[in-house]
């Protein structure tokens, strides 16, 4: 009866705000590294010799390998078999393999006098994007991960208040790649932001490593709990719960908006800098800072907008008003004759407002509509549906910009007409908001109960 009286790690404000505050760090030196190089394009054409198609193919690698080698699967049954500490060092370590690979081959194979060709891409390119796309891999399963981690230590509790604030702080690491690298790439070489964030990387290590202590405590004061009380473990995950998570409408409803949404926001800030450049005048020093002002948004207004869909709930409706707004950004994004960059700025921070907005939302909904065993599979095929639009979209926007939208070469740099990219985007936007509809719609349907408040009274 001793342990009964013992409260869980979890219990203690203090242990599980600190869990996820370790957590994120790792998260956040993992969204460094994947924003780093986007405000860098027009550089990497100058510097490198990189074509825009060159730098879409990077930009995709990161879910080459998620997409058609189903890594992220593999992650999501691996992490619901073995666990949370097991997964996340792996994941860790492989973005830091990734990344090094990546910085070996922008600093060492760029710039030679023969580079040679890999299945057609320069080699530089070639083995820059394989580094990348290991770090896709580690930085997705890591994603999952940590979302899973927080579905652990915070169910019944500050559910989307911790989604929010984990999803915040990772950001901070996104706003880091997109203030700092042009003034690290002008100060110290065009791979020096990447080399930070390799040191980062090793950080993040470390801190994962040192959840895993905690984690494992917390594992043991629930299996005594439980022996205390005479009660069996949770259910383990099973091969056929894949099949009762395709079965489910919520799944896929979920699963298109993430890849919908997403491939309005990501994809296009990998661009955004050029864009602010080219269109609307805005300096190559300010405008990787402006392209950065949606992750500097969600670092602010996430955990606040969590926060509120613990108390009053409506995931279903914010969605779908998180997804008008994209439209609103990306319609207007697309008017050639509009090239104020006041509003080039204001739209930016529209963009925050709904990146904000939607994730918050949409995945606390996520561990509604399944159970705690099949929460890791479900987020992994989740976010492997997303790195289909990650890997296709800015593959097709390089694609696009080099053959239909080239103005003209202005000292060695190739300026683009964003007009038809923007188009694009705003039809990914349009869909997103019909497929919220359509999850509102399921929600009454099938009861999975988004409208409702995660925290009951």
């Amino acid at each position: 009866m001793k342990e009964q009286n013992i409260k869980r790690l979890n219990d203690s404000f203090a242990m599980r705000w600190g869990a996820l505050v370790i957590v994120a760090f790792t998260m956040m030196a993992s969204y460094y590294v994947n924003d780093v190089t986007a405000p860098l394009k027009t550089m990497l054409q100058t510097d490198l010799g990189w074509t825009s198609s060159d730098f879409g193919v990077f930009t995709g690698a990161y879910s080459f390998l998620n997409v058609f080698l189903l890594m992220l699967i593999w992650g999501g049954l691996i992490l619901d078999r073995f666990g949370i500490r097991f997964t996340g060092k792996l994941a860790t370590i492989l973005m830091v393999a990734g990344t090094g690979i990546e910085y070996y081959a922008m600093t060492y194979m760029s710039g030679s006098a023969d580079l040679g060709t890999i299945l057609g891409y320069r080699s530089d390119v070639f083995i820059a994007s394989a580094g990348y796309s290991i770090f896709g891999v580690g930085a997705e399963v890591a994603g999952i991960t940590a979302t899973k981690m927080v579905a652990k230590w915070f169910r019944g509790k500050e559910l989307a208040t911790a989604m929010g604030v984990q999803v915040a702080l990772a950001r901070v690491g996104s706003q880091g790649a997109y203030a700092l690298s042009i003034p690290l790439a002008k100060a110290y070489g065009i791979t020096s932001p990447v080399f930070v964030g390799l040191i980062c990387l090793f950080g993040g290590l470390i801190a994962f490593f040192s959840f895993s202590i905690l984690d494992k405590k917390f594992d043991r004061q629930i299996e005594d709990e439980l022996k205390a009380e005479g009660a069996s473990d949770e259910e383990k995950f099973s091969f056929k719960d894949v099949k009762l998570i395709l079965c489910n409408p919520g799944f896929w409803l979920i699963a298109l908006l993430c890849v919908l949404f997403y491939s309005c926001v990501f994809p296009f800030q990998k661009y955004a800098s050029e864009l602010m450049i080219s269109k609307y005048g805005i300096s190559e020093d300010l405008a990787g800072l402006i392209a950065g002002l949606p992750a500097m948004g969600a670092l602010f207004l996430t955990p606040v907008f969590g926060g509120l869909i613990d108390r009053i709930g409506k995931s279903a409706s914010i969605m779908m008003f998180g997804s008008a707004m994209l439209i609103g950004v990306h319609a207007v994004y697309s008017l050639p004759f509009i090239t104020s960059g006041v509003v080039a700025i204001a739209l930016m921070i529209v963009l925050g407002i709904a990146f904000s907005l939607v994730p918050s939302a949409m995945w606390p909904a996520v561990a509604k509509i399944f159970p705690a065993k099949q929460l890791g599979t479900a987020y992994a095929l989740i976010f492997f549906i997303q790195n289909i639009g990650l890997w296709g979209v800015p593959t097709l926007i390089g694609v696009v910009l080099d053959k239909f939208c080239v103005t003209g070469v202005e000292n060695g740099t190739v300026l683009y007409n964003y007009t038809l990219p923007m188009c694009i985007f705003t039809g990914f936007a349009i869909l997103s908001l019909t497929v919220a509809f359509a999850l509102k719609v399921a929600d009454r349907k099938f009861g999975y109960h988004l409208e409702e408040a995660n925290i009951k009274k």
